[in-house]
């Protein structure tokens, strides 16, 4: 009926391996690289008429060169489908992709969409962080903002000052998690389900095929993480070990109401149940998913206990400890990022939304106990979001969490 919200469903994700920046993907192009998931999402849904796809919203942080000219559009013409489907590009910095999934949700709930491909690409090769932009002096000369907010790894720095229980010992326990966790998930075979062959080529190397993440430091331990420099700050706890990567790599998703879904006989993953973005101080941005995390739950008419799996953006283990910390979840319980994160995966910026709804989707179908899940992330510039999810396989028996 008219004004009728509809349910939106997550119907699969797919992604790339993540390169380490100058290394895999140094010379293959960013929307190649997106371009690759769109396709093959395309590919494992023949059921999927390709005229039926209302829009292609892909995000990239650095929209300039091979990730500019609109690429949401571009992606949509150089993936095959038909010059009819419309797209665009959008930006929130580390949360486009998850910014681009939202968008298209909200315009699938109103019913201006009955089917969406959303995702991001980030080619920090080609484009590192902040290249090519201008800040207002403004930021400084107003003293708007601190000069650290303009470096990450400086506003985590920051973090560990506000939190100093969050320990450098801690982060790098975190992190040798997370590395743990990645290279088991691996090892069941969890990772690989939702990668997508990239082509590549280069010059020293000839022409090859990536299958596998090039960032995870399998057999990393917290000994080998504490020698580690601190290159934000002497003496400082941010380390390359206990931080997210440099990389390059893109993902996408598709999206659909739940009528549209069955009609067309799609698969459900999940269900979106609602989401919140918020801004914080821009030098301590790693606190945005929890003003966002409350947010979510106040609209859902949800609490932090109904939630029973949690994909956590891993731009730092500090970011991570906070947020855990302050929700009261031991950073080692399995519900939080069970198939590791982004320190030991990379995090290709505006990519990696779609990738926590990915890792969430897989556990939701690996876990029918659970009924709700969050993925979540820290933004720069001092922003968090979040986005609440119902598992269709709930089973509704034991514990509902």
């Amino acid at each position: 009926m008219p004004g009728e919200s509809r349910d939106v469903v997550f119907v699969d994700g797919v992604r790339t391996p993540f390169g380490k920046a100058k290394s895999l993907y140094a010379e293959t192009r960013a929307d190649d690289l997106v371009v690759n998931c769109v396709r093959d999402l395309l590919r494992r849904h023949p059921e999927l008429p390709p005229e039926r796809v209302d829009e292609v919203a892909i995000a990239a942080t650095t929209q300039t060169g091979d990730q500019g000219l609109t690429i949401g559009r571009t992606t949509a013409l150089l993936s095959g489908l038909p010059k009819s489907v419309p797209g665009f590009a959008i930006d929130r910095m580390c949360a486009g992709a998850m910014t681009a999934v939202t968008t298209t949700a909200s315009g699938i709930a109103f019913g201006g969409y009955d089917v969406a491909i959303a995702g991001g690409v980030e080619h920090m090769t080609h484009h590192p962080m902040g290249s090519g932009t201008d800040p207002n002096p403004r930021f400084l000369a107003e003293k708007l903002v601190d000069p650290s907010a303009l470096v990450m790894g400086a506003t985590a720095e920051n973090l560990h000052d506000r939190f100093p229980d969050i320990t450098r010992e801690r982060a790098d326990a975190y992190a040798a998690l997370s590395q743990q966790r990645v290279q088991q998930a691996y090892a069941d075979g969890i990772i690989q389900e939702s990668l997508v062959p990239v082509a590549t080529r280069s010059v020293e190397h000839g022409y090859g095929l990536a299958t596998t993440d090039e960032h995870p430091r399998p057999g990393t331990t917290v000994e080998t993480l504490s020698g580690l420099r601190t290159p934000f700050r002497p003496h400082g706890r941010v380390t390359a070990g206990n931080a997210a990567g440099l990389n390059d790599g893109a993902t996408a998703c598709l999206l659909a109401d739940a009528g549209t879904a069955a009609e067309l006989g799609l698969p459900t993953a999940m269900r979106m149940v609602g989401f919140g973005f918020a801004g914080v101080d821009p030098e301590t941005m790693g606190v945005g998913p929890i003003p966002s995390t409350e947010k979510a739950l106040a609209r859902t008419g949800l609490t932090i206990d109904d939630i029973g799996a949690f994909e956590i953006n891993e731009a730092f283990a500090v970011q991570v400890l906070a947020y855990l910390d302050h929700f009261g979840i031991d950073a080692e319980d399995t519900k939080v990022n069970p198939y590791g994160g982004a320190i030991a995966l990379g995090h290709p910026l505006a990519s990696s939304g779609v990738r926590l709804m990915i890792h969430l989707a897989r556990t939701f179908r690996d876990r029918p106990d659970v009924r709700y899940g969050i993925t979540t992330m820290c933004i720069g510039l001092g922003m968090g979001g979040t986005v609440i999810w119902e598992n269709p396989h709930f089973a509704g028996e034991g514990d509902a969490k």
